[in-house]
C-alpha cells in the first residue's frame, strides 16, 4: 500500500541538515538569510476605508459593522523570500494573494481545488531543482492532476527536532474528474479509476508518493501556511519558489483580474491614507496593542469624526 510506504519515508534515517534552520547544500528555508535593510517589518502608516454608510452589511465573518471605518496598519516588506523579517508577513502575503487570485479565475473552468503533494523518490534526492519539478510535473499528469500552482519543499521537519533534506511539492491544483468519489471512500481501489487507484498504479512506475490532503478551508490560508516553509536556492536572485504548470500555465490560463490587496474587506474600496481624529487623552485600545487592522467607531458620542482623510479631502 502507498500509505505504509509514506510512512516509511517520513522517518527514514537521514543526517540532520546544518543549522538550527533548514540547509543543504545551495538549499535553504525561506526567512533563514540577512535582513534586507533596517526598514523591514518597521510601522510605517496608517490606511483605511472610511465609508462607513456601506459598512451597514452583514460581513463574511457573520458581523455587521454599521458606523465603523475600517483601519490598516502598513508595515515596509521587502518581500524578499530570504528575509527573516519580511518573509512571512510580507513575502509569503502577496504571493497568497496571487495564487489565490488566479486559481479562482482558473476554478471557474476547472472546478475544486485540492491540496495534493508530491513526494520525490529518495533515489532522485540528488536531482537539480529544474529535474525535480520536470518529474514532479510528469508524475502528476499521468495521475490526472491536470494543472496548478507547486510550491517547492526542500525539507521535512520529524520528531526528533531538526529539518532534514526530503524534497516534495505542495500542490494547488486541479483533478480530472475531481476527487469527491475517493475522499472517504472505504471501497477499496479495485476495478476503479479513480484518482486512488490512478497514483497507486503509477507508484509503481515512477515512485513519486503523491497525495491529496484533506479539504481546506481557504486557498490564501493554504498557500500562505505552504509559503512559510517553502525552500528556495541560493545565489539565484529571483528564484521562483511558486511555479504554475498545466491548464495554469501562464501560456494556457490569461488572467487579467490581479490579486488587490489594499482594499475594503467589506464595500472593496480602495484604501486610503487616515489619520487618528479622536479626543487624544482617550488611548484607542486597537492602535495601543498593535492590532494590525480592525474595525473602529467612525464618529465619537459627539458625532466628530474620528478618523479623518490625511489628503484632506472626503475618502473615496
Amino acid at each position: 500500500m502507498v500509505d505504509d510506504i509514506v510512512v516509511l519515508e517520513d522517518n527514514l534515517d537521514i543526517e540532520p541538515v546544518e543549522g538550527e534552520w533548514g540547509s543543504y547544500g545551495v538549499y535553504q528555508l525561506v526567512g533563514n538569510g540577512d535582513v534586507t535593510n533596517v526598514f523591514c517589518g518597521k510601522y510605517m502608516s496608517l490606511k483605511g476605508c472610511l465609508r462607513a454608510d456601506l459598512h451597514d452589511i452583514i460581513a463574511s465573518d457573520g458581523k455587521n459593522y454599521k458606523g465603523k471605518v475600517y483601519v490598516r496598519r502598513f508595515y515596509h516588506w521587502c518581500n524578499k523570500p530570504s528575509c527573516p523579517i519580511c518573509f512571512k508577513h510580507g513575502w509569503a502575503v502577496r504571493e497568497a494573494g496571487r495564487i489565490e487570485a488566479r486559481l479562482d479565475e482558473a476554478g471557474k473552468r476547472f472546478g475544486v481545488v485540492e491540496h495534493i503533494v508530491a513526494s520525490v523518490p529518495v533515489r532522485d534526492y540528488g536531482l537539480s531543482f529544474e529535474a525535480l519539478r520536470v518529474k514532479a510535473v510528469k508524475a502528476l499528469f499521468v495521475r490526472g492532476v491536470v494543472g496548478g500552482v507547486l510550491i517547492f519543499h526542500g525539507f521535512r521537519y520529524n520528531l526528533r527536532k531538526h529539518w532534514y533534506w526530503s524534497p516534495h511539492f505542495h500542490v494547488l491544483g486541479y483533478i480530472l474528474g475531481g476527487y469527491s468519489r475517493c475522499r472517504g471512500c472505504k471501497k477499496g481501489c479495485v476495478g476503479c479509476d479513480g484518482f486512488e487507484a490512478r497514483t497507486r498504479k503509477e507508484f509503481e512506475k515512477d515512485g513519486f508518493i503523491v497525495r491529496v490532503l484533506g479539504e481546506r478551508k481557504t486557498v490564501f490560508g493554504t498557500a500562505w501556511y505552504q509559503l512559510n516553509h517553502a525552500s528556495i536556492k541560493r545565489g539565484v536572485e529571483r528564484f521562483h519558489v511558486a511555479t504554475w504548470f498545466g491548464c495554469c500555465s501562464y501560456r494556457k490560463l490569461k488572467v487579467t483580474v490581479e490579486y488587490k490587496r489594499n482594499v475594503c474587506p467589506i464595500c472593496e474600496h480602495d484604501l486610503g491614507a487616515i489619520r487618528y481624529n479622536g479626543n487624544r487623552f482617550v488611548v484607542d485600545e486597537n492602535l495601543s496593542n498593535g492590532k494590525r487592522e480592525f474595525f473602529a467607531d467612525a464618529v465619537d458620542e459627539l458625532g466628530f469624526a474620528m478618523w479623518v482623510s490625511c489628503v484632506g479631502v472626503k475618502h473615496g
